[in-house]
């Protein structure tokens, strides 16, 4: 979508192509600024987590200006550079959530148009039967013309979710393939007659599968790269062994247990009467159900919901997930696996499935200890499913411990579906029908293949495996499928042909070329990402430099790679750099004046509120008990009064405090004292310099800026704004940014610390405000309706000279409805004082 007021979106259009489960999506959007002056145009896109963007290009006034993929790093200095020349710079990351947001802005003239061209692409996977592509259509304005169209082959129908739009729908299908567009009216698009507004704001989703007639599945073989889809149909379940680990720890009290305990009692339900299951609980101690794994009969299935039924969560908030609890289950119930192995057929298929919301352990046991202790108690007899509830959870170290262990993890999302969320994610593990399956092709004629052998395969689902070809003009090779099935080995072998894709299909526009490549690149990279994070220090280095490398030549933007967009400066104006996805590290919060800034990546956006007082006021901007870390703040006035009678006030001083390593700072405009252990070190603005400690870093940037890195914690960066010294009225003052965040606990508070692990909130009916340039809104948070305001605040944590402006949403009132409380309940009666 194209956004911002007098500017008209008169042109949107998804184009979508997929060949193969291959999607290729083309987004193009058009736009008119009719003001009569130069305005920022805005183009956000929300697109899938495992999609890579492969081209974004602006057309401004008869001018092409297209991205380029470099390494990040490269990317980086490109950008500063740009910068510094007075260019604009676009610069566009992926961010590894689950729907990205690619979000960029550019300042379009009086009466100009501007045209942004996103494309991705991405592997389709199969879930429960079926692919799902979607597109969210948000266009937040009518638009004159408006379409999204799919074409997509092979295919077959399962579910369109169109709304009450069908009208404006239009579908040719046949039996292979199918041509799908949704192309409403102006008219159509009217929330009621007459109306300006739209009611367009929602997902156009496809749901559908491929007819699948043969065991040895799909192979395609086309311009050199073969791909296969291996999904038998018609296989009989093969029985598992499942433990459920369930975090019971004091962070799960209220809706968290009450929808777990609402998901195992109808997993429970689901369990087949061969299966073997376990429960295991846990927080600073381990329960378990039964000391073994018990079939599930009617009889144990009734007994064992009487126990979930009575889990309760225990009250000890500060627990911390250490992995022991998962290193001890694997350890006793893989043992059990082969001292009752006459009570378990060789052929079923053993796994754990942890539920929890905490963090890892950071202190003895690091996440790598941690990761290692647990693979090597698993013994590769069992796989790892990690379940991450909510937004506090270490999702990253559950990830990766679930891929060392031939699982997956998954983020369960704290809304009112989580009891869904948990048993859909158990549906696509509950039946499994294959299990060590090796795909085989001839050595001789097959390189850079992409993973062969598999844990399992689960009803529902899908294994690909894409290859490159030694000799071009292959004809055929023989492909050979190996794995253990229910009751025998599973055996299957064949012929794969070449296929002449423009032969089969001259007319066919759903077919591009080289798209059995870029699959195999795409599945390639995707995979060597995987090991990145999960191999030994040598396949890390090494898949890190191969991602690196593929994805520069296939130029997909992944997490080693960014787009830079350059539009070269005019004569007549030099613009403010163009940021598509900011570099940010955390929260990067506040300014003077006092401004202060709260960055919301979760949100890709951010809010800002003053707070008014008498200069002298001291007020609290992060505690955090659990970590000792306090930071206090004081404001100062102008040397005098304005004529306009308004009294600015600014932070002059912090106070900086780690309890447990024994650091004290006071930071003003002239000085830095520090004081540790008795000892005590000053620093001054006028000089360059560095203090470095066991326990502590000091780096002065002379009258710029002082970096403080403390300990396995986090880092602060504190800005020196100096101001002419005859200036009638104004006086130096502080700036103040946390670095690291994430790295304090979830107890933080204080004016800022309160939103360091984020905050929800809903922006809606944007009208006109009291300046052109400033729209006001309707923002949704913390129960309350607020009148808010669109604006800039300037960022200096990444240019420290210059700053740049970052929009967000200002709360008035001293941000009375957005800060716990009131802004009186911060206030401190000394510089290092908590109360």
């Amino acid at each position: 979508a194209t956004r911002l007021l007098k500017v008209e979106v008169y042109s949107v259009k998804v184009a979508c192509k997929v060949a193969s489960r291959f999607a290729h999506t083309v987004i193009t959007s058009s736009a008119l600024n009719k003001a009569n002056s130069s305005q920022e145009v805005f183009f956000e896109v929300d697109l899938p987590k495992t999609a890579f963007i492969t081209n974004f290009s602006m057309e401004i006034e008869g001018q092409t200006y297209t991205g380029e993929v470099k390494e990040k790093e490269k990317a980086k200095k490109q950008y500063q550079k740009a910068v510094s020349t007075g260019q604009t710079a676009g610069l566009v990351k992926a961010s590894g959530r689950k729907m990205e947001k690619f979000s960029v802005s550019v300042n379009i003239a009086a009466n100009s148009n501007v045209t942004f061209i996103l494309t991705y692409e991405e592997l389709l996977q199969r879930k429960l039967g079926q692919y799902e592509i979607m597109t969210q259509v948000k266009p937040k304005q009518l638009v004159q013309h408006f379409e999204v169209c799919r074409c997509l082959h092979p295919y077959t129908p399962k579910q369109h979710f169109f709304h009450h739009l069908d009208s404006s729908v239009l579908c040719l299908i046949n039996p292979v393939h199918a041509h799908i567009s949704f192309c409403p009216t102006m008219d159509q698009q009217r929330k009621c007659p007459g109306c300006d507004g739209t009611l367009i704001d929602g997902d156009f989703v496809i749901k559908y599968d491929v007819n699948r007639a043969e065991t040895l599945g799909d192979i395609q073989i086309v311009n050199g790269y073969f791909v296969h889809f291996f999904a038998p149909p018609d296989l009989p379940r093969v029985p598992k062994n499942v433990v459920f680990v369930i975090d019971r720890s004091g962070s799960m009290s209220g809706n968290k247990m009450h929808q777990t305990r609402e998901a195992m009692l109808t997993i429970l339900n689901d369990l087949h009467e061969d299966d073997y299951f376990g429960i295991v609980t846990f927080d600073h101690h381990i329960s378990t159900w039964k000391g073994s794994l018990t079939k599930a009969t009617t009889g144990n299935v009734s007994e064992a919901k009487g126990f979930v039924k009575g889990i309760q969560h225990s009250g000890c908030e500060s627990y911390v997930f250490n992995g022991n609890v998962v290193t001890h289950t694997g350890r006793n119930y893989s043992r059990g696996l082969y001292k009752q192995a006459n009570k378990f057929t060789e052929r079923s298929v053993s796994m754990i499935i942890l539920l929890t919301d905490g963090m890892p352990n950071s202190g003895v046991s690091s996440t790598p200890q941690i990761q290692e202790n647990v693979r090597d108690a698993m013994g590769g007899n069992m796989s790892l499913f990690c379940l991450g509830f909510g937004n506090d959870v270490d999702y990253s170290f559950l990830d990766v411990m679930s891929r060392q262990n031939q699982g997956l993890a998954r983020r369960i999302y704290e809304a009112s579906d989580a009891t869904v969320q948990l048993q859909g994610f158990y549906e696509e593990v509950a039946s499994p029908l294959l299990s060590e399956v090796d795909l085989h092709y001839p050595d001789n004629l097959v390189n850079s293949l992409t993973t062969s052998h598999y844990k399992q395969l689960f009803n529902g689902s899908e294994i690909v495996v894409a290859g490159r070809l030694t000799d071009n003009s292959l004809d055929n090779f023989l492909v050979e499928v190996f794995a253990k099935g229910f009751e025998e080995d599973f055996i299957v072998k064949g012929q794969a042909s070449a296929q002449e894709w423009d032969i089969l299909y001259p007319e066919q526009e759903y077919i591009f070329g080289d798209f059995t490549e870029r699959l195999w690149a795409y599945l390639t990279i995707q995979q060597l990402l995987s090991k990145k994070e999960t191999g030994t220090a040598e396949e890390k280095g090494n898949a890190t430099a191969q991602a690196l490398e593929m994805s520069l030549q296939y130029s997909f933007v992944t997490p080693l790679t960014s787009m830079v967009v350059t539009k070269p400066k005019t004569e007549e104006e030099q613009e403010e750099p163009l940021i598509a996805d900011k570099l940010t590290e955390g929260m990067r919060p506040m300014d003077g004046d006092p401004h202060f800034m709260i960055e919301l990546p979760e949100q890709e956006d951010a809010l800002c509120f003053n707070i008014d007082d008498r200069p002298g006021t001291i007020f609290n901007l992060v505690r955090d008990q659990l970590a000792g870390v306090l930071v206090n703040g004081q404001t100062i006035g102008d040397k005098k009064v304005a004529p306009d009678g308004k009294v600015n006030t600014y932070f002059g001083r912090f106070g900086i405090v780690h309890q447990g390593l024994g650091v004290r700072l006071e930071v003003t405009t002239h000085d830095i004292t520090v004081s540790q252990n008795g000892k005590q070190a000053k620093l001054f603005w006028s000089d360059t310099a560095s203090l470095k400690g066991a326990n502590l870093d000091l780096q002065v940037t002379k009258d710029r800026s002082l970096t403080v890195t403390l300990r396995d914690s986090v880092r602060f960066v504190v800005i020196l704004h100096k101001v002419w010294k005859q200036h009638p009225y104004h006086q130096d003052y502080l700036g103040f940014y946390t670095l690291d965040s994430h790295l304090l606990s979830r107890s933080v508070h204080g004016l800022l610390g309160q939103f360091y692990h984020g905050v929800q909130f809903e922006v809606r009916d944007m009208r006109p405000g009291e300046e052109p340039e400033k729209p006001d809104a309707t923002m949704l948070v913390k129960g309350q309706e607020l009148t808010v305001t669109r604006g800039w605040q300037r960022d200096f944590s990444w240019d420290v000279k210059n700053g740049e402006n970052v929009p967000c949403w200002f709360i008035h009132s001293n941000g009375n409805g957005l800060i716990d409380g009131n802004h009186t309940d911060y206030i401190m009666s000394g510089l290092f004082k908590t109360v």
